[in-house]
């Protein structure tokens, strides 16, 4: 601690009063700014110091500066000539909770000939009354960190037992009050009946898509914001914000709390993150489904190079026993000798992995053969997607109860909207009256948003499930087959690759996985004309798209 002594000070004649409450609960309920107005102006009027400027902060921490009126208040402190010659606060702690921030903020007003004063710790500029002011801000700052500790803990259990600690809520639910304790209300978050059906929304554009398959995060927020679909706030979706909902756990049931600390970036370990139970809007495989379908969109795990290769398999064939990917290796003569090889065994020999290599040709052939006689057949394709289809019409079912109680939402808010203007036509009631204007516009918002919803849904209501007859099953098999098959004798690498979407070479056996719901948007997509064109979805996210104007070469779009 430096004890060196501040330089002398005028007296001081023009003060400027610092108030601060630490929550916006105490500034809510008026608990604390008042009185310290009160002590803070007693005060002036004892020492016969005129109060020239007030800086009220209402529900900010004194931890750091990151406070708009304390910033007001050196911003002013700083003009030449200073508009006061004195900082009055109730105590330090209004001030900082932080030594070495005190410290510094004291000695920039110092320079400015401005004093802080406490009316509580009325201190000197000697050595010792500036020794004693950082003992006491030392004790200050170790008192914000014990009491941070003590209700970090009582958030953390009360998180354990599925009560909500403040703040927004994830887009899609809504706070309600589950108990009464005493005064307080104890809260926990629902899905809400206002948003639930956009969330849900999201994440069958993510899966599913429109005609030209599933979208990417950028496409989804484009969609929104042409549909009129706005935030919890009223703004638009930006790329961030759509990422957020697909990925967070909230949406299957489970809301982690604790996950990041003050500082940006900085992750909690698991031991400290409380996982809480909160009622789900979207199934867990629907949630994993789109989590595999944005992996496989990442760069990082499936590079451009791959997607965009020559070869039928590039980027969906892997070896068995090390994860690693098939690449293409050449022999002979002008290279006419193409082969999957284990990448890892290609790189680091057999001590990496055993690995294996397969003629190109004969692993092609395989799996496209596999596709013909086995996937394609009718009576496959039936067994493939009657699960599927059997929750498409129980999905639809739920769209018409959900468009029912919307419509009967968007009803219930125009009753209320037409009784209000009755009481106002009959004079009883003012239409200047703020709270009666802000009643009116949520009513308006509410029935406006439950008829956009209920449109929304209709227009998805209809089971387009009921075409795919066994006539139309036997005719894709057939078109399809031809699709995968070039006329040159080759293979159609787009159409194979949106129905494989990973082959495992293993020593005695080979697996090929593919996903039952791009089957089914593969088929639905097909239309009317028994084909496969819209298969082409599969290397979408990897051709770059330049955005228009001036800086058109900076990135590419997803």
């Amino acid at each position: 601690m430096n004890a060196k002594a501040t330089p002398a000070l005028a007296s001081p004649g023009r003060a400027a009063l610092y108030l601060r409450v630490s929550t916006g609960r105490q500034a809510e309920h008026d608990l604390s700014i008042p009185d310290q107005r009160r002590q803070l102006r007693a005060y002036c009027e004892g020492k016969g110091i005129a109060v020239v400027a007030e800086f009220v902060e209402p529900g900010a921490s004194a931890t750091d500066d990151r406070r708009p009126e304390f910033q007001r208040m050196m911003d002013a402190a700083a003009e030449k000539p200073a508009p006061f010659d004195c900082i009055i606060v109730h105590s330090f702690s209004r001030f900082f909770r932080d030594q070495f921030q005190l410290e510094f903020y004291v000695r920039r007003l110092v320079k400015s000939g401005i004093r802080l004063i406490s009316i509580t710790q009325d201190l000197g500029d000697d050595p010792m009354s500036v020794m004693m002011r950082q003992i006491m801000a030392l004790f200050d700052e170790y008192q914000s960190k014990e009491n941070a500790k003590h209700t970090l803990r009582a958030m953390r259990e009360n998180a354990r037992q599925g009560y909500w600690n403040g703040s927004r809520p994830p887009f899609g639910y809504r706070i309600v009050v589950a108990e009464q304790r005493g005064t307080r209300a104890k809260k926990k978050i629902e899905p809400d009946p206002m948003q639930t059906e956009t969330v849900r929304l999201m994440f069958r554009l993510a899966r599913i898509g429109n005609e030209d398959g599933p979208m990417g995060s950028r496409q989804i927020a484009d969609y929104l914001n042409a549909h009129g679909i706005r935030t919890q706030t009223g703004g638009r979706w930006g790329v961030g914000a759509v990422h957020q909902v697909l990925t967070r756990e909230t949406y299957i049931g489970r809301h982690r709390f604790n996950v990041s600390g003050k500082r940006k970036g900085e992750r909690k370990s698991e031991d400290e993150i409380v996982e809480m139970a909160v009622e789900p809007i979207i199934g867990e495989e629907e949630f994993a489904e789109v989590q595999a379908v944005m992996r496989s969109r990442s760069p990082q795990l499936r590079a451009p190079r791959f997607v965009s290769a020559g070869t039928l398999l590039g980027g969906v064939c892997f070896c068995a026993d090390c994860g690693g990917a098939m690449t293409l290796r050449t022999s002979g003569k002008g290279e006419q000798y193409r082969y999957y090889t284990c990448c890892t065994a290609a790189r680091q020999g057999k001590s990496g992995c055993r690995g294996r290599t397969i003629p190109m040709n004969e692993l092609d052939e395989m799996i496209v053969s596999h596709l013909e006689e086995r996937l394609l057949a009718p009576d496959r394709l039936e067994e493939l997607l009657s699960g599927l289809l059997k929750r498409r019409e129980e999905h639809t079912e739920r769209l018409r109860g959900r468009i029912a109680e919307l419509r009967k939402q968007a009803a219930d808010a125009e009753a209320k909207l037409t009784r209000l203007y009755e009481v106002i036509e009959n004079g009883l009631a003012d239409l200047d009256d703020p709270n009666l204007k802000g009643r009116i516009v949520e009513l308006k918002r509410i029935r406006d948003a439950a008829r956009a919803d209920a449109d929304r849904a209709e227009g998805r209501a209809d089971d387009r499930g009921n075409r795919l007859t066994p006539e139309f099953l036997r005719r894709f098999g057939i078109e399809a087959r031809k699709k995968i098959r070039a006329r040159d004798g080759g293979f159609r690498r787009s159409h194979v690759q949106a129905l494989v979407q990973r082959v495992e070479v293993g020593t005695d056996e080979i697996r090929i996985k593919g996903s039952k719901p791009r089957l089914l948007q593969t088929l639905v997509a097909s239309g009317g004309g028994y084909g496969v064109e819209t298969a082409t979805h599969g290397v979408r996210s990897f051709v770059p798209k330049w955005l228009p104007g001036p800086d058109s070469n900076r990135r590419p779009s997803d």
